[in-house]
């Protein structure tokens, strides 16, 4: 016990000089420590305040009676609160209602830019089937094609997927291509079956294969081929 005494007293007492060489040094480096933890401390509050502020902003957007300018206030917000959640649903909001309002070539470029800023982001299935919508709605068959296969090709969200695919069928039973639509209708149907999509491909599904016999053997592989989806 002694001898564990005497060890402890002569590592002490061998430290001693140095924390009185490094005295100031070590006050600095206790007072950077002080101060970056104050400053992450600050910078989350401030996070948490912005996205506060940016989701009641958006709040107040949604809740407005007046929705002639929805789009332009959600623009606003978005570039304001430009990296809050509330700033990209905001985002998101305004290039929907933009296609909806019929601006399909605006709703484009927001629809863009959010795949641009946010490229792995949570709403990127929705905002990537928008932007295929856009393209379609404008008539630009080949981009719209090369986006809706993007979207058709979502893991993230089923429901895009599912969609993406729908239109998909409706787009080669458009070009004649019955056998190719009257599988993909099928496929959709038999993995979503609990959906509004799902009844619906299976519906176009029975309906191509009652008109023609060939959709009933459907193709070992088919290219898909670029659609419009129903708006």
């Amino acid at each position: 016990m002694e001898s564990q005494e005497t060890t402890a007293a002569d590592v002490l007492f061998k430290l001693l000089p140095w924390f009185e060489a490094n005295l100031k040094r070590l006050a600095y480096g206790a007072a950077f420590i002080l101060i970056a933890v104050f400053v992450y401390s600050f910078y989350s509050y401030r996070q948490n305040q912005t996205e506060i502020a940016a989701g009641q902003a958006l709040t107040q957007a949604l809740i407005s009676p007046s929705s002639s300018g929805l789009a332009d206030a959600c623009l606003k917000i978005a570039a304001e609160y430009s990296g809050t959640l509330a700033g990209q649903r905001a985002l998101l909001e305004a290039a929907t209602t933009l296609f909806t309002t019929g601006k399909y070539a605006d709703a484009q470029t927001q629809f863009q830019k959010f795949l641009d800023t946010y490229p792995e982001n949570f709403f990127t299935p929705q905002a990537t089937l928008g932007l295929a919508t856009s393209l379609d709605a404008q008539g630009k068959g080949e981009p719209a094609f090369s986006a809706y296969q993007k979207a058709a090709g979502q893991a993230a969200d089923p429901s895009v997927a599912a969609t993406a695919k729908l239109a998909l069928a409706r787009i080669d039973e458009a070009q004649g291509k019955i056998a190719d639509a009257a599988k993909i209708y099928t496929d959709v149907a038999r993995a979503y079956p609990n959906s509004s999509t799902g009844m619906e491909a299976g519906r176009r599904a029975m309906e191509l294969k009652a008109k023609s016999p060939a959709a009933a053997v459907a193709p070992a592989a088919t290219t898909a081929a670029p659609f419009t989806l129903s708006h």
